[in-house]
């Protein structure tokens, strides 16, 4: 067993930013435990994602929990009678944002670590080429971090726990850059807001327009697979 030091909880959604935070913790040297949530997401093909790259990128473990934030809506991703934007990123927060996502994920997450004995926690939020959530923003990060080392038994004798954000600060090409020199294979991801059952992305929405926009400017080959109907 390695050392409880060494033991990282990885958030990992399947997506390209989540692939790149587990590489970034396995080049660390941390034994990786990948944590998927199935939250009632309308894209659930990224959780198929998630499961090969954590094979992929050599997680020591990885489980997906179901979590059904969908029988609350509130978000064009858990509630199929909110249309997901179209038309390129807006002003606001979109209505792609999910109440509470990262927050129920993160607490998932502490959970884990706390009985693992693992000190750190990675999630790939980024508060650069992003949506503009409000739960992806450095401050939420830090006040997430600060909570945890209140509210668990192990922090409250001696084992503080990190919340790492590494992408925080990069933009969306810098993130492709730093994935591509870890090994990171984007083919195996899944970004797309309404990927189909195949793993097929729109090409239309935030995230995938966020997604092409990085990888062009990387200047590297987009292998994302888009839907040709």
């Amino acid at each position: 067993m390695p050392d409880k030091n060494t033991r990282a909880v990885v958030l990992l959604s399947g997506g390209l930013d989540s692939a790149t935070t587990l590489a970034i913790a396995g080049a660390e040297g941390h034994a990786c435990h990948a944590l998927s949530v199935a939250y009632g997401q309308r894209h659930a093909a990224e959780l198929e994602a998630a499961a090969r790259i954590a094979l992929a990128l050599g997680a020591r473990e990885h489980r997906t929990v179901d979590v059904d934030l969908g029988q609350f809506g509130g978000s064009a991703l858990t509630d199929c009678r909110i249309a997901v934007p179209m038309k390129g990123l807006a002003p606001g927060i979109p209505a792609t944002y999910v109440p509470a996502r990262n927050t129920v994920m993160l607490s998932l997450a502490l959970a884990w670590a706390e009985v693992l004995g693992a000190r750190d926690i990675f999630v790939g939020v980024n508060a650069v080429d992003y949506s503009g959530y409000p739960d992806c923003r450095p401050e939420y990060i830090a006040a997430f971090e600060a909570m945890a080392n209140l509210a668990t038994k192990a922090a409250v004798e001696g084992a503080r726990l990190r919340i790492r954000a590494p992408l925080i600060a990069l933009s969306k090409a810098e993130i492709i850059r730093r994935g591509t020199a870890l090994g990171v294979d984007y083919g195996l991801t899944v970004s797309c807001y309404q990927a189909d059952a195949s793993g097929a992305a729109c090409g239309l929405c935030d995230s995938c327009r966020l997604r092409r926009a990085g990888f062009e400017a990387a200047g590297l080959s987009d292998p994302t697979r888009y839907r040709t109907a």
